[in-house]
């Protein structure tokens, strides 16, 4: 579905969410980075110190005590500046998390409802926690990778100042050491993408499982779902597999590589020492360098960090990438009922038209029923008109002003919608009827009074307190509770989408006469199944295969045997329903057709003709 042009989001890539997160903990990134570098110099100094004090000591030298103190407070350093890094890096990592799984849900919660629904629950779980928690590792790892390799570096320098031949020595055998870093990166990057994509299949079909807990439990199939949660696993313990493999594999390269390398500085040493050109304080100062210069394997580690955290924010940063919604600057103007245009919309779908070309008017204070097959495109059409989607073609119009030229809360405060399945928000069912807006608890109360909820919700043991979580509630009475919302925030313009689908035909005539008599009057745009509502209301837009096939009164189109078809009920079935329904009187408040508007209705097919 098409969407407006927004500016691109610099953290919609992994390597710009990387970034954000370091200059989100900039401070502690470089706190982290300069105390690694100042545990490297306490390193590098360390072996210079101990090979001057002990020269020292063998000459028997006064001078050996302040070296020993100075070998006393070099070591010391290290170890408090090590238990600093161990600190910082812990943090860091922390507030870099939080900030990811913040901009995640922030992004995830602000896209367009259509294109947030494509990440499964349990893949959304997976990106936001686990992830996230792995990517926010990477500027702590950068800092620490970066500041490691300072004592690698300054040991061969080390080298080349105690004797040239020893460094020359270490170096001979470094590009082996290259060959086995590369390779592990190379390895690792697929492996640890593998593992992570398994991962997130595991936990969508978990969440799945336990959504429906009670269709499985009522079945019978816990071994089958069982099966099928943990179908995955055999790839995941593969790819697991093929991840210490290669960890493991570079691990024992390095560990075989580096120890030769040191024996060889050392023999090397050792020859000089024999020969009279090193001294034995300068040969243990060489071998402590050619520790530190091996020192540069233990950077597979930190590389295995960095590249399983980049791995995890390409995860996360895919939820960045979702088109964010758009609002104008534009207010509705104050005079207006809530009249609705159409004007050529059409909206695609993943290469299939859902609407095409509708071009419909409804006049401020109209109650229009939508109608249609499964698939026309009714609950599209509801999107629309209520920007929760944003058509490919066309413009849609709310007393004159297109929809996304209206502000935000201007938009939101005039155009409420009611769902099939309401899911409410908030600590207790009171704050999920205000939907987050500072409503007066009697607003609330009248708009449950009018959605014929009021009175399930005082027999509650804590009436408007209780949690939603808490209230056991039965399909009707939940989407009694989401007309109730909706009722509470009642602009110029309400979308109910099959949101009276589970409530009986007593109940659902109450809610009908309390939204016309104690609901702020407005447009009603019903997507309707039952023959009841669409009679009732004062427009049918009868959709079929995305196009506008007619409108008009019910008792109208009820001649077109076509469309008492689409509602095979027991209701439009009974024929004394159909005759009342039927002969329904036009409701007074008519739509002022547009002179581009929809085509009239069809005439009777030969089948219609025949069936006549």
């Amino acid at each position: 579905m098409k969407t407006p042009p927004v500016p691109e989001d610099r953290h919609a890539t992994a390597r710009g969410l990387l970034l954000g997160a370091a200059r989100h903990s900039a401070g502690r990134t470089t706190a982290v980075f300069l105390c690694s570098a100042a545990s490297a110099a306490a390193s590098l100094a360390l072996p210079a110190v101990l090979g001057r004090t002990l020269d020292l000591l063998l000459r028997k030298s006064p001078a050996a005590d302040p070296w020993l103190l100075a070998c006393a407070a070099v070591i010391v350093a290290e170890v408090l500046l090590d238990a600093l890094v161990a600190l910082l890096g812990g943090t860091t990592s922390a507030r870099s998390a939080a900030w990811l799984r913040h901009r995640g849900l922030e992004r995830l919660l602000s896209a367009w409802p259509g294109h947030a629904s494509r990440f499964p629950p349990g893949d959304v779980a997976v990106r936001l926690t686990a992830n996230a928690t792995e990517a926010s590792t990477a500027p702590v790892s950068a800092a620490t990778l970066g500041a490691s390799l300072l004592a690698p570096v300054g040991a061969v320098g080390a080298l080349f100042l105690i004797d040239p031949w020893t460094a020359l020595t270490f170096l001979a055998g470094l590009p082996l050491l290259m060959l086995v870093l590369r390779a592990f990166a190379r390895g690792s990057s697929d492996s640890v993408a593998s593992y992570q994509r398994v991962q997130a299949e595991i936990a969508t079909r978990l969440v799945e499982a336990l959504a429906g807990a009670r269709t499985i439990a009522a079945a019978g199939t816990e071994a089958r779902d069982r099966d099928r949660v943990l179908a995955p696993l055999p790839e995941l313990a593969a790819q697991g597999s093929r991840m210490w493999r290669i960890h493991g594999a570079a691990v024992a390269r390095s560990g075989v590589l580096l120890p030769l390398l040191t024996t060889a500085v050392l023999a090397v040493g050792g020859v000089r020492l024999a020969s009279g050109d090193m001294s034995v304080g300068e040969l243990l100062a060489a071998a402590r360098y050619a520790a530190l210069a091996a020192g540069v394997g233990t950077a597979a580690g930190l590389l295995g960090s960095l590249i399983r955290s980049r791995s995890a924010a390409r995860r996360t940063a895919e939820l960045m990438a979702l088109p964010a919604m758009t609002y104008g600057a534009r207010t509705l103007p104050p005079e207006g009922h809530g009249t609705l245009e159409l004007r050529g919309v059409a909206v695609s779908r993943d290469g299939r038209t859902v609407l095409a070309g509708v071009d419909l008017t409804i006049p401020g204070g109209t109650s229009v029923a939508v109608v249609g097959r499964s698939g026309a495109g009714k609950s599209t059409l509801a999107a629309v008109a209520g920007r929760l989607a944003e058509p490919d073609e066309g413009a849609v119009l709310l007393d004159g002003v297109p929809l996304g030229a209206v502000r935000r809360d201007e938009l939101r405060r005039e155009v409420g919608h009611a769902f099939e399945r309401p899911v409410l928000f908030g600590a207790t069912l009171g704050e999920a009827l205000a939907g987050g807006a500072p409503l007066p608890a009697e607003r609330i109360r009248a708009a449950a009074r009018a959605a014929s909820a009021d009175a399930f919700v005082r027999l509650l043991p804590q009436g408007y307190a209780t949690p939603p979580h808490a209230a056991p509630l039965s399909g009707g009475e939940f989407q009694r509770l989401g007309l109730a919302r909706a009722f509470a925030r009642a602009g110029r313009l309400l979308v109910l989408d099959d949101a009276t689908s589970s409530l009986d035909t007593v109940t659902e005539r109450q809610v009908e006469r309390a939204l016309a008599r104690d609901v702020r009057r407005g447009t009603r745009l019903i997507v309707a199944h039952r023959l009841s509502s669409a009679a009732r209301c004062d427009l049918v837009i009868w959709l079929e295969e995305g196009r506008v096939r007619a409108t008009g009164p019910h008792g109208e189109l009820w001649r077109s045997p076509a469309y008492r078809a689409l509602f095979a009920s027991a209701e439009s079935a009974s024929p004394a329903a159909a005759d009342s329904y039927a002969h329904r009187a036009p409701a007074p408040a008519r739509p002022v057709p547009r002179s581009h508007g929809p085509a009239p209705a069809p005439g009777p097919t030969p089948a219609e003709r025949a069936d006549r």
